[in-house]
Parts: C-alpha cells; structure tokens; sequence
C-alpha cells in the first residue's frame, strides 16, 4: 500500500509531529511504501535546520532526515507557509534578499499542488495535526 503524510503541527509543541515520525517508521517496517511526507501550516518548523532540542528529547529534524536517507522518503515543505514563518531555503533566501536560510536538503520547498497529487496517487494520505 502507498501511503503519504500530510504533518501541520509543530514540532515540541504537541504530539503530532512525534506521532507522525512513528507512524511513518511503522508503515515502513510493516512493508508499505511511504510516498511522502508534506509539512504544512506550523508543521513547516519540522524542517528547520536551526532547531536544537535539549538532549533528552527526541531531535524530529534529525529524525525526518534520517527517514529520508535510510528509505527516499520525501520530504515537502509548503512554500507558502513556510516564507509566511520565516522559513527559507537558501534559493527563497536569495530572492528575498534574507541573509540567510534554515530548510535545507532533504527538505524541499513546494506547492499545495503537491499535496493534492499525493491525495490522489496514494492509497492513504494520513493527517496529524494539533
């Protein structure tokens, strides 16, 4: 089965964001196939390079990449909520004339039209939010 994740809540501010990292672990490890995982209103914040989590708690950034790395998972941040937080990639940064950026690979700046393909190509898209 084709799955994908759509994640809109904030890292360390509520469950969601941990929940979705074990769901996708566990869709993977049952032999499915995981698509994607879209980052979208405050889930955007999963994908900043800048976070750093006291040690004892679970570092999500870190977590994500290492989704990305050990099975292709991509990982899709929305453009527009993303610059509406203050969240760029060194390209946005550029454009906007910011003198720096926090998303970097393997996170990936993209559309709404994104999501609503994945809607439509996977056999689940699966919601976590606040």
């Amino acid at each position: 089965m084709r799955y994908a994740i759509l994640l809109m809540g904030a890292p360390y501010s509520h469950q969601a964001s941990h929940s979705a990292l074990r769901f996708a672990r566990a869709v993977l490890a049952r032999g499915h196939q995981l698509e994607t995982v879209f980052f979208y209103h405050d889930g955007v914040y999963n994908a900043s390079r800048l976070a750093a989590p006291p040690q004892d708690e679970p570092h999500l950034v870190d977590g994500w990449t290492a989704l990305n790395a050990e099975h292709g998972v991509a990982l899709q941040v929305c453009i527009a909520a993303a610059l509406r937080r203050g969240l760029l990639d060194e390209r946005e940064a550029n454009r906007h004339g910011k003198s720096g950026y926090s998303v970097e690979a393997p996170f990936e700046l993209t559309g709404l039209g994104q999501l609503v393909d994945l809607g439509l190509n996977c056999d689940r898209l699966v919601t976590f939010s606040s």
